[in-house]
């Protein structure tokens, strides 16, 4: 068990890396800038 785990484990460390189709920072203002758009709809619906 303990041998099988052990063999995983470097299995998977060995595997390439995977890359993002872009950087983390586009992602980060990407979903900044979404979670803030859909904050102000339902901000502006409260108020009707």
């Amino acid at each position: 068990m303990i041998s099988r785990i052990h063999t995983f484990a470097a299995l998977h460390m060995e595997a390439p890396a995977r890359h993002l189709p872009a950087s983390p920072i586009f992602f980060g203002v990407f979903a900044f800038s979404v979670l803030a758009l859909l904050l102000y709809f339902v901000l502006r619906l409260d108020r009707d």
